[in-house]
């Protein structure tokens, strides 16, 4: 028999009972006269009580709101649930609940630059800007756009539109200028806020001559206002003369008469956000999430999932085209400190976030799968070099953090800390399965399924299914759900995302497996499983074993249409200087082979320069097989390396054996 799997980390009794996870868990026993002794009972009784569950977490989290309302759930359909339909609040005014001195948002450029505001000073920049808005024009349910890097001006600026009941939406500077038309062009904004520059990987990358042609070309914006940030302000004012319908943030702001800043209060499903899917199979979908759904979803995952309190100083590395961004900002909802950082996470060097950490006493350090690896590879051991004094907490995403991930962190980064793998998307802004202080941390896994969230894994018959892998879905709605996409009238688009598999239930399009100890497994995108001989295999099964192999830097895995069946071909970029030769390839076979089974090991190993990405970092197998069978790949702005497309064009190693 094998040796059940140990954790890596485990919470004390005195630890758990300290937590607000276990504090809500108490409050749930004394009003509803429960005796639930732990998180699997607190789970499924929110779960099989969810109208209870969440007017709980509202209250626990002090929402605040001009009219509750004494209906928790009207329609209990999905799509179409009501959540709170008689409710009216303001997203922003809950944001702003604390007006001292204590640091809300400290900004840290890769040039060195660091700014920081406090809880004060960020209401009263939030009002002056509310008040410019309102100048220009801008109304309850208009359009405000971001083109901007991860800056305070940027959490300023939505919460000035939000304050307002205007709808906020976002993409990076990095994105190519037919990117940001294919988002921003579809959801016609009145306002958009864009850096004139910004920094990244040791370079300063102007954005206006970008600018010019995005006015250009979306008529509905009625105001461009230029953000200085790689320029002085006296420089950005020269630099934007002549500029279309540009003015300068501090015009802009100069010129509007004062306003005291007000909450318009709004239905709990008023739009709050407009967000992309990643585009890379067509133009991207706008997703419209509400006010009232982010809000409580995130204050559940932050206050009981990460015990985020005012004590925190929360970090995500993220920009502000990733739902990252949203989820990091509502962080001021907890009245933590948020650090902002924009910039290559290894420049000038692969420790300059640790550096970070140390000098701003982080406590909860978010960053993606790709990076904990990338610092892997790199020999990066922050706990030799870095004291990590505060930091309690590291949050993985993006995608699956393969088993030597969990043991990496613990290892060379921290011993004593949850790492917390967690995961969910742009389509709920935020997570089905994460983090959860209370609970021991298992390599491989997710620490447990969300409060709330009715989530499950189905067998291809629709079967729910334990310790067995299947399709993750949600069979019971919550707040969170999209609204619907913009510009979809009918909601057909909205209803082939999700529910086209089993109607009526959230099909997430993740191949995964719900374990004995109530964790979860990521074992990739299920439009991306492989399927060599009728088995179904998920990629993180492959790149796992990859990952431990010290020569190969990266890798991307696809099933290739092969004489009736599909067999599996592996891309491996390798490290400088490095040719993969037969004895590399055996090395790499033999490995995935010793820990998985015979049908995952590839048939064919090819050495490439350099693997597609998405613009948030996230590996596109789909565009990478299109290529290999000579399909088109739509949309290559969603891309950040697009021309790494061309590496795998008519490949001769993929016409023999």
């Amino acid at each position: 028999m094998s040796n059940p799997v140990q954790p890596l980390w485990q919470p004390t009794e005195e630890a758990i009972a300290a937590t607000q996870m276990d504090q809500f868990r108490r409050q749930v026993n004394e009003r509803h006269q429960q005796s639930l002794p732990d998180y699997a009972g607190l789970y499924q009784w929110s779960v099989d009580h969810r109208e209870a569950f969440w007017s709980q977490l509202w209250d626990f989290g002090e929402v605040i709101a001009s009219e509750r309302g004494e209906r928790v759930l009207g329609k209990d359909t999905m799509p179409g649930a009501e959540w709170f339909p008689d409710a009216r609040l303001n997203f922003a005014e809950n944001l702003l609940r604390f007006r001292d001195d204590k640091p809300a948002l400290i900004e840290r450029l890769e040039n060195g630059r660091r700014r920081e505001l406090s809880y004060r000073q960020l209401f009263e920049r939030v009002e002056r800007l509310a008040a410019a808005l309102v100048h220009a024009g801008v109304e309850k349910g208009d359009r405000v756009a971001g083109f901007m890097p991860n800056i305070i001006d940027t959490v300023v600026a939505m919460l000035a539109t939000t304050s307002l009941g205007a709808i906020w939406t976002s993409c990076s500077p990095d994105f190519g200028i037919n990117g940001v038309l294919d988002r921003f062009g579809q959801v016609a904004p009145k306002i958009l806020f864009a850096c004139e520059g910004y920094f990244y990987n040791g370079k300063t990358l102007d954005s206006l001559p970008r600018l010019e042609q995005i006015v250009e070309q979306i008529d509905s914006i009625q105001q461009l206002v230029v953000v200085p940030v790689a320029r002085s302000p006296e420089q950005t004012e020269a630099a934007i003369e002549g500029l279309d319908r540009a003015v300068s943030l501090p015009h802009f702001v100069k010129d509007a008469p004062a306003r005291a800043l007000t909450f318009t209060q709004t239905a709990f499903n008023h739009p709050l956000y407009i967000m992309y899917s990643s585009g890379t199979t067509g133009v991207p979908k706008c997703i419209v999430h509400g006010v009232g759904g982010t809000l409580l979803q995130h204050i559940k995952e932050h206050r009981l999932h990460t015990d985020i309190s005012r004590n925190d100083t929360l970090f995500y590395f993220t920009t502000c085209g990733w739902m990252m961004w949203n989820w990091l900002v509502s962080g001021l909802a907890c009245g933590a400190t948020l650090v902002l950082y924009d910039g290559s996470p290894f420049y000038p060097a692969a420790q300059c976030l640790w550096d970070m950490a140390d000098e701003e006493k982080i406590s909860v350090f978010g960053t993606s799968a790709k990076y904990i690896a990338a610092l892997e590879k790199a020999g990066c051991k922050p706990r030799e070099s870095h004291s990590l004094e505060r930091l309690r907490a590291v949050l993985s995403t993006g995608s699956p953090l393969a088993h030597e991930g969990f043991r990496y962190v613990y290892r060379d980064i921290k011993a004593d800390l949850c790492l917390s793998s967690i995961s969910g998307g742009t389509d709920i802004v935020s997570c089905f399965a994460l983090g959860n202080p209370t609970l021991p941390v298992y390599p491989g896994e997710l620490q447990c399924r969300g409060l709330g969230m009715a989530v499950q894994v189905w067998s291809d018959d629709g079967r729910p299914v334990l310790e067995e892998k299947g399709e993750l879905v949600c069979a019971t709605s919550f707040p969170c759900m999209p609204i619907g996409f913009w510009n979809d009238e009918d909601g057909s688009k909205y209803h082939s995302a999700y529910f086209e598999s089993w109607p009526g239930v959230w099909a997430h399009g993740d191949y995964a497996e719900i374990t004995e100890h109530g964790g979860v497994i990521i074992y990739g995108r299920s439009d991306a499983v492989l399927n060599p001989g009728g088995v179904r295999i998920g990629t993180a099964e492959i790149y796992r074993q990859v990952d431990k192999v010290d020569e190969v830097l990266d890798s991307i895995c696809i099933g290739q249409e092969w004489r009736d069946d599909v067999r599996v071909v592996l891309f491996v970029v390798l490290r400088e200087g490095l040719t993969l030769d037969e004895a590399l390839i055996q090395k790499i076979r033999t490995t995935i082979r010793a820990n998985t089974t015979p049908r995952h090991v590839p048939a064919k190993v090819i050495q490439v320069a350099d693997i597609p990405r998405t613009i948030s970092g996230k590996i596109v197998e789909l565009a990478v097989r299109n290529v290999v069978h000579g399909q088109p790949v739509k949309n290559q702005e969603a891309l950040a390396n697009p021309e790494a497309l061309k590496l795998f064009e008519a490949l001769p190693e993929l016409a023999g054996e």
